[in-house]
């Protein structure tokens, strides 16, 4: 493989690093944690430590996951200098694979360790999760199945993204999982899927040359901006199922104002295509941390 670096400006090591985290991407990785931590606050449950290393775990590991995905994508050859995504450390060779191998192991160490202290206020089973969500970061891109490669990243992504992050959060500090966290987390999950649904949506072309079979890939264009509107559709339900259904945190409706939001990203995703999307990319993840802000508000100041 034929690295590119002569294309690419001077950027310094600080700058370089930073790119590999795709700094664009940790707002939606802490919207789960926020919003899990404001529904343990309104739950009278709120503990300022567990809540402070449940959002750097979450943002630990997104970044662990981002450098695994530009170190496995480039070992795969699934990413070329024909890739219409921001550019990949590893395969413009900015770092070396054995650079950026040693930068993920170090980043889910620092998590590691964090959740150690979460395994001591809430007990063993974090770790497990904690090894799992690793794992699943790991396996995305890497390893024998990767099943980012198979179809199952969105899933993976809702599972971890949303469930695991707000019902977690909320189990540091409550030692329970309350019903607001699991429909809480329904909806982080389904925004947060969207990030990725957009990503693979640009790569379509790409990553069917390369023998990734994104769900994306599977569903065609039409197929993944369906899929996109009803993870909103569903996400924006969440609010009203909560008061209507179960009687509690009305606040949660704060989140309906940022619809007129969610539509102007739908349809510039309808409109762009290839590297536009990577604007729609971002601003799904903007979307995705004002909604949990907005949930996490309305339920704090309507109790």
């Amino acid at each position: 493989m034929v690295y590119m670096t002569a294309q690419i400006p001077s950027l310094t090591k600080f700058q370089i690093w930073m790119l590999a985290a795709r700094p664009k991407t940790l707002p939606a990785a802490a919207a789960s944690t926020i919003l899990g931590s404001a529904i343990a606050y309104s739950d009278g449950k709120f503990l300022f430590f567990p809540a402070l290393a449940a959002l750097f775990i979450s943002i630990l590991l997104q970044v662990g996951a981002n450098f695994a995905n530009d170190l496995f994508d480039f070992m795969h050859g699934a990413d070329k200098d024909n890739r219409m995504g921001p550019l990949r450390v590893t395969q413009s060779g900015l770092l070396s694979p054995g650079k950026v191998k040693l930068g993920m192991f170090l980043v889910f160490g620092s998590s590691i360790l964090l959740g150690f202290y979460l395994a001591w206020v809430a007990g063993w089973w974090v770790i497990v999760i904690g090894f799992s969500a690793i794992f699943a970061a790991l396996a995305y891109t890497g390893g024998p199945f990767p099943y980012g490669y198979y179809s199952l990243g969105d899933l993976f992504v809702l599972i971890f993204f949303g469930f695991v992050a707000v019902c977690g959060t909320y189990y540091v500090q409550a030692l329970t999982i309350s019903t607001a966290s699991i429909w809480g987390g329904f909806a982080m999950g389904l925004l947060i899927t969207n990030i990725l649904v957009v990503n693979n949506l640009r790569d379509i072309e790409t990553d069917r040359a390369a023998n990734k079979f994104t769900l994306a890939v599977r569903l065609g264009v039409n197929g993944s901006k369906l899929e996109y509107l009803i993870c909103m559709i569903l996400a924006y339900s969440v609010p009203a199922i909560l008061f209507f259904g179960f009687k509690i945190h009305v606040g949660s409706m704060l989140t309906w104002l940022s619809i007129p939001l969610a539509i102007q990203q739908f349809l510039e995703i309808n409109k762009s295509t290839g590297r536009a999307l990577n604007h729609s990319l971002a601003g799904t993840a903007r979307l995705a941390l004002i909604y949990a802000l907005l949930f996490s508000f309305g339920i704090l100041i309507f109790q």
